[in-house]
């Protein structure tokens, strides 16, 4: 099996070097993804990647898993400063106190949008389409660009449209694997 997983052509972007990165790859990456709770892991995931690369953060993302719960929605609006304070000193992610405190009132926005729209996915089928787009070039786009708008109009932080774009790549809105990659699907 190793030995196959080296010989597949992949996306230039999956480092051969890092088994975590082929996995994500190879098994995650524009996957669909509905189910809320794992939209708000990826999502403040994807905030925290803002400026930095997502091998970076994938490395980091079970010391995340455990800082913040689970990813736990409730637990995280519960946190106060001293669980800032907490983050901040928890080697193993990215401990940056502007992004941290964008994950808690972020994730009050997403509980918003819930409530407005029945879930969070509910809200993210009213914007993007039902099946995927084959695109693998590019880094944005009109719907990342209006999605970004609303999510910032509401309050969010960290959420540019590459950000966005990212995230809509990761969930499976955008299938952009590259023509040579054996995930390709496009025409």
């Amino acid at each position: 099996m190793k030995e196959r997983q080296k010989q597949v052509k992949r996306c230039f972007w999956a480092n051969p070097k890092n088994p975590l990165y082929i996995k994500y790859h190879d098994e995650e990456w524009g996957q669909p993804v509905h189910d809320d709770a794992k939209l708000l892991e990826l999502l403040i995931l994807e905030c925290f990647q803002a400026g930095l690369s997502w091998e970076c953060v994938l490395n980091k993302r079970e010391a995340f898993r455990e800082a913040f719960d689970g990813f736990d929605r409730d637990t995280i609006l519960a946190y106060d400063e001293k669980k800032i304070d907490e983050l901040m000193s928890t080697s193993g992610i990215i401990r940056n106190r502007a992004k941290i405190k964008a994950a808690i009132s972020n994730t009050s926005v997403f509980k918003s949008i819930q409530e407005e729209s029945g879930s969070f996915d509910a809200y993210l089928s009213g914007l993007c389409p039902k099946e995927p787009i084959f695109d693998h070039t590019s880094t944005t786009s009109t719907i990342s660009d209006a999605l970004s708008a609303d999510l910032r109009k509401r309050g969010m932080k960290f959420v540019g449209s590459t950000t966005i774009h990212a995230f809509l790549q990761s969930i499976g809105v955008f299938n952009s694997h590259a023509p040579d990659c054996y995930l390709y699907q496009g025409k």
